[in-house]
């Protein structure tokens, strides 16, 4: 038996896009933080060393999409592809990273690479987590490219120099997101 009916995912994802893509035209990310459950986790990977977690919604709605969304507000992010299990409740979408700026080619840079998110649905068009992954080198790449022509805002420019004094960054010794999504499981079991 599923997890949750096949079409309630898709609805899940349906709601969620459009109000993505909306945020992405408007450059307010926080019409999102509904789409979290009140103890949600939302995680990536800042590389080797670093790891940025928010816990609960409102981690979710100040810092990622507030401080971590600061100086990318006129970016977009589009889903082009997205894959559901609904034997786990899980969801795999797959996302764009394309910046304000054209490029000599007069098409919008974007940020190559894979950029997606897996994301655990919790019921009631709310999240569990979602854990997002792209390619930093990449990343890194385009920003500093941008920086140089003089193309990145000044505080996307502030943040790459604070680092992991952000919030939610913490050490990758202290979160295991694979032990997190074991720990979460075996409590519902």
């Amino acid at each position: 038996m599923p997890a949750f009916p096949r079409a309630e995912l898709e609805e899940m994802i349906r709601r969620f896009v459009a109000t993505n893509d909306e945020c992405g035209r408007t450059g307010d990310w926080e019409p999102l933080a509904r789409f979290y459950a009140p103890d949600a986790i939302y995680s990536w990977n800042n590389g080797p060393k670093y790891e940025f977690v928010a816990r609960g919604r409102e981690q979710i709605r100040q810092w990622v999409l507030g401080t971590e969304m600061e100086g990318l507000e006129k970016w977009t992010y589009p889903y082009v592809r997205t894959l559901i299990d609904e034997q786990k409740g899980e969801v795999i979408g797959i996302w764009r990273q394309i910046a304000p700026v054209k490029g000599e080619d007069g098409r919008p840079i974007e940020i190559g690479g894979t950029g997606g998110s897996w994301f655990r649905y919790a019921g009631n068009f709310q999240w569990a987590w979602q854990r997002d992954f792209f390619d930093h080198g990449c990343a890194g790449a385009v920003f500093l490219e941008l920086m140089q022509k003089g193309q990145l805002s000044q505080r996307m420019q502030e943040r790459m120099k604070l680092g992991p004094r952000m919030p939610g960054w913490v050490k990758r010794s202290e979160f295991d997101w694979y032990a997190t999504i074991a720990d979460r499981e075996d409590e519902k079991a």
